[in-house]
């Protein structure tokens, strides 16, 4: 396994590790209840993707 003959710096680290950023998840808006939801996903209040009824939603 080779080995780096060099250190590498602190700021060539930091530079390399700068993309490791996480992303806010696309949040659209319920067509049938108007709640926020995850988009492409069946919405958790009231079970509807598309303009239809996926499933059930759970009873609290």
């Amino acid at each position: 396994m080779a080995l780096p003959k060099r250190r590498h710096s602190k700021s060539r680290r930091d530079k390399r590790r700068a993309n490791w950023n996480s992303s806010v998840p696309p949040i659209a808006e319920c067509s049938n209840c108007h709640q926020p939801k995850l988009s492409h996903r069946a919405c958790p209040n009231c079970g509807y993707y598309k303009g239809r009824s996926i499933f059930l939603p759970r009873e609290s």
